[in-house]
């Protein structure tokens, strides 16, 4: 019996964490995100429905579904240490050394769950409106970009220590991909690397070669910039 209360209490106990990290994360001007992502996946869709030229493929609907997602993991990567300085949060999370990367990680895994989420209904709607597609395939290879930029503003964050400041800084490095993505469209370092969009000159096994030691990549990529990250959190003074 004690078994199942223990069971039920910590039930509650994370369902608790959740729903008060959620408010953290998604407050203030999460919405305009939101709102911004979902008005350009609407308006892309609309587009190519009234043009009868139109022909989106799944190559296109990738590119027209990380669009949103950036968006989405832009704010509460970016504003989230600023959030916590505002609210006066971050020094009570200094004040318990081991339990505050415990924090920021459950918050790191919510805001990818929220996003992952967000983009299934993006994509269910794609497959009914534009082309079908393997939804699941398509959202995963999506999180790759979507984990590393997310973790890389995270990390920013950590050293600017400001919200408008990382943002900034978050948006020449990502013009900065997005420019070098057009002359490395077909190569391993290409951060946007279109999974869907095969190449006619390259071979089959070739391509998914690539494919594979971009993705990799980018998990090193979010990994080591999440440790860095808690690196930086480690630097109380900075901070508080």
């Amino acid at each position: 019996m004690n078994y199942h209360l223990k069971i039920k209490n910590y039930a509650i106990l994370v369902s608790k964490l959740i729903r008060y990290n959620l408010k953290i994360i998604f407050a203030n001007k999460f919405f305009f995100f939101l709102l911004a992502g979902t008005a350009f996946f609407l308006l892309v869709t609309i587009i190519n429905l009234f043009n009868s030229e139109s022909n989106p493929t799944a190559a296109s609907v990738y590119y027209l579904l990380l669009v949103p997602g950036i968006l989405l993991i832009f704010y509460p990567t970016t504003f989230g240490i600023q959030n916590d300085i505002d609210s006066r949060m971050l020094e009570v999370l200094f004040g318990i050394p081991n339990y505050r990367y415990k924090v920021w990680l459950v918050r790191i895994g919510i805001m990818y769950l929220v996003v992952f989420a967000l983009l299934i209904i993006l994509a269910l709607l794609s497959t009914v409106a534009l082309t079908t597609f393997p939804i699941m395939s398509m959202v995963f290879q999506l999180m790759f970009p979507v984990f590393f930029l997310g973790s890389l503003a995270f990390m920013f964050s950590t050293i600017a220590r400001n919200g408008y400041g990382t943002a900034v800084i978050m948006v020449i490095i990502g013009v900065a991909f997005w420019i070098s993505s057009g002359f490395m469209m077909e190569s391993k370092w290409n951060l946007f690397l279109n999974p869907f969009q095969f190449p006619s000159n390259v071979n089959e096994a070739i391509w998914a070669d690539v494919i594979l030691k971009n993705r990799i990549y980018l998990i090193v990529g979010t990994i080591l910039t999440i440790l860095a990250a808690l690196l930086n959190l480690q630097k109380r003074e900075k901070f508080v």
